[in-house]
């Protein structure tokens, strides 16, 4: 076994050189990061994005079968992704730690090491960060900086009448990993020596504990000189970002059924557990794809974008917010993702 060493022995600013040596900057906008009071960064010609993500063991990972390289990676990937979804491109994060004393030095440098390998695929400098004492387990906040030119900058608030949804990727896939996963859990009963079952469902497991931003969306678009009249990142469900992209554009919608993107492990999954796959796909959160809507003369342009697919269609407001199911009927939307202050 691996020599595990307490934080106690090398103290804060130890652990700091540990975590963060030999890093190197990517990006001339980085202009001091690691060392100094604060880190320095220079935008001279576009705006500056800035997005900050806190993720809570407990409440938002449980380390019983979330690897901590993996842990790491998603930390920063999710701000990446909040960074892309307003069309722009990420250069920057720190990252804030709480650690409870049941976690060594070697444990932080395996959360550590999925960090700085998020920012060497997406070409991001870690820049800076802090940690401190925690008393319930672990807590991670990554604080994300990027930048876009003013006119290419997307908000929620842009979406017009007759504009087209689109959605990339696949939808409920995470969520059906985390319910694969929590069962797996239940299953072992605490045995250490328990071996999941995962075969076939492997892609299931990916979505969940190492989702991917979409940065080749955003560089297709580009390509096409497309710029979305609104975007969102689908973290919490796709009603919910609908709901949040209406309500801010003071728009409705409707979306087709038959039009949801879903991957046959999501639907093979969705049955074993007895839910609904319409509920696991509109529902589901952490798929971290993008939502986003468009023109309706960009229809050809975008639908030949791979990955993209025209979901539906933004309507007045008086209209409402609807799925049309197959039978076409008309269910109004509900936001029933994951919500932060629940209760359960």
């Amino acid at each position: 076994m691996e020599q595990q060493t307490e934080i106690s022995t090398i103290g804060e600013f130890g652990l700091i050189d540990r975590l963060t040596k030999n890093l190197e900057k990517i990006n001339i906008s980085t202009v001091a990061g690691v060392g100094d009071d604060g880190a320095v960064v220079r935008y001279p010609d576009t705006d500056v994005i800035v997005s900050t993500d806190l993720l809570v063991e407990g409440v938002h990972f449980d380390l019983t079968y979330v690897p901590l390289k993996h842990l790491g990676y998603k930390a920063a990937v999710v701000n990446f992704s909040d960074i892309y979804a307003m069309n722009g491109t990420p250069r920057q994060i720190t990252v804030g730690l709480a650690i409870s004393s049941r976690f060594t030095v070697e444990h932080i440098e395996q959360l550590y090491s999925g960090i700085r390998l998020a920012c060497e695929i997406y070409g991001v400098d870690l820049v800076g960060g802090d940690t401190t004492a925690s008393r319930s387990g672990l807590v991670i906040s990554v604080t994300c900086i990027g930048d876009a030119p003013k006119d290419k900058i997307v908000y929620r608030s842009g979406a017009k009448e007759t504009d087209l949804i689109c959605v990339s990727g696949d939808l409920g896939a995470a969520y059906m990993g985390l319910q694969l996963l929590e069962r797996e859990k239940r299953v072992s009963n605490g045995d250490k020596d328990f071996i999941p079952k995962f075969e076939g469902k492997e892609y299931l497991i990916e979505r969940q504990l190492k989702p991917e931003a979409r940065r080749d969306i955003i560089k297709e678009l580009a390509e096409r000189n497309i710029v979305p009249t609104s975007m969102m990142d689908i973290s919490d469900g796709l009603s919910s970002e609908l709901l949040h992209i209406c309500k801010a554009s003071d728009t409705g919608c409707r979306v087709y059924e038959e039009r949801l993107p879903i991957d046959y492990q999501t639907a093979v999954m969705a049955e074993e557990v007895n839910m609904n796959l319409v509920t696991a796909a509109m529902n589901g959160g952490e798929d971290y794809e993008l939502l986003f809507t468009v023109p309706l003369h960009f229809n050809d342009e975008v639908s030949r974008i791979p990955g993209v697919k025209v979901i539906g269609y933004i309507t007045k407001p008086e209209a409402g917010c609807a799925l049309v199911t197959r039978d076409d009927t008309e269910i109004p939307l509900k936001a029933q993702g994951f919500n932060h202050m629940s209760k359960e």
